[in-house]
């Protein structure tokens, strides 16, 4: 029989190790402060000069009581 968790520990995907590392350097090099990563993606996503899509903010819905 197979053990699931010996096998994960032998095995790692190399694409998502190379994302996860550049998450690691992304969030390190803005003090992992959330705020300052936003900051940084946004101005990134200005000077890319792309064509960027927005929505109006939707409103959750109320509860209604029965």
């Amino acid at each position: 029989m197979v053990n699931p968790q010996r096998d994960e520990q032998a095995w790692t995907d190399e694409i998502v190790a190379e994302v996860r590392s550049a998450r690691e350097q992304l969030f390190a090099a803005c003090d992992y402060d959330l705020e300052k990563l936003a900051d940084r993606l946004r101005q990134a996503q200005k000077a890319s000069g792309r064509a960027v899509v927005t929505f109006p903010r939707r409103m959750p819905a109320k509860e209604v009581s029965a």
